[in-house]
């Protein structure tokens, strides 16, 4: 483990029949991206051909507009369907423009309100089927056993293949786990050089006791690692670029993928960009060979001290 570690695939597996990409695209900011129909279409079939096949989709994301403006493009393509996986997420409530009769944001994990928002993102999506559900954030008012009658109903009439959850500690996930039949097949978490959170909890620690793998959302820390506007964030970044330098890397976010990349517990980034030039820049920082010196000089630069 002193030596560099050499490149990666470009797909991995979650379970036995669910392989994904090793970095998934989020489209929480699709909305933003002012795509026309066309751009958006050729940017998708783009992040495929180059091996991104997997898209983070979440029911509220763009006010309840992301997954129904992707479907709109990607519908009657069976071919570029089969291609790709479709992650999405639900059970926030939010008080919106759109739910006029809500007066605030709360969560709902009742089986009726899931089962009904997997038929919402499969119409939003036009699709017959999600790869991956995950329930969006825990919650203070938790009833697994809704919760497994929902994802019982969703796996056997076909609509749901496997399911996850998102931002939940060991316990949570545990307790979960106790109520339903399939495997829980990830946890997306925030998860980035500057957020060591799920390293000083041991959630990444249970994860790799459990061999779940889970999703980094964030990975760049909002663009904290890009364009440092905190002490803390101006320290990694010149580690980072100390780093890249002794690599012979020019773009350090690629440095900052593959900090993520090689953690033994296997986290999926996910990127939140609507470029395809950044999209290519991620896929390459497969290829970069990292050694655990290295690893560790960019996590000391985030604690801001040594190891013990």
């Amino acid at each position: 483990m002193n030596g560099n570690f050499g490149p990666m695939e470009m797909k991995t597996k979650l379970v036995s029949h669910l392989e994904i990409s090793r970095l998934v695209l989020g489209i929480w900011r699709l909305i933003d991206w002012n795509k026309t129909h066309q751009e958006l279409l050729s940017f998708i079939k783009e992040s495929v051909e180059i091996g991104v096949t997997t898209f983070d989709h979440a029911d509220i994301y763009g006010n309840h507009e992301c997954e129904a403006a992707f479907g709109k493009v990607t519908k009657n393509n069976s071919l570029l369907r089969d291609q790709m996986q479709l992650v999405t997420k639900c059970g926030i409530k939010l008080n919106t423009n759109k739910f006029p009769e809500r007066k605030l944001k709360y969560y709902d994990y009742s089986a009726s309100y899931i089962i009904s928002q997997v038929e919402q993102s499969l119409k939003n999506l036009q699709t017959d089927y999600i790869d991956v559900l995950l329930l969006h954030r825990p919650s203070p008012f938790f009833n697994p056993e809704e919760v497994a009658k929902a994802f019982d109903q969703l796996k056997s009439s076909g609509k749901v293949n496997h399911f996850g959850v998102s931002n939940f500690l060991p316990l949570q996930l545990e307790s979960l786990q106790a109520f339903v039949e399939e495997p829980l097949v990830t946890n997306q978490i925030e998860i980035s050089a500057y957020s060591l959170e799920h390293f000083e909890n041991q959630n990444l620690d249970y994860l790799i006791s459990k061999k779940i793998r889970p999703m980094a959302w964030s990975p760049l820390a909002g663009g904290e690692l890009l364009t440092p506007k905190t002490e803390k964030g101006t320290r990694l970044i010149q580690a980072v670029e100390a780093v890249a330098q002794e690599l012979g890397v020019t773009q350090t976010e690629q440095i900052l993928y593959q900090w993520l990349l090689m953690h033994p517990s296997g986290i999926i980034p996910i990127l939140g960009t609507g470029k395809i030039e950044r999209i290519k820049t991620a896929v390459d920082s497969l290829n970069i060979q990292m050694s655990l010196a290295h690893w560790f000089q960019i996590y000391n630069a985030s604690t801001g001290k040594e190891l013990p």
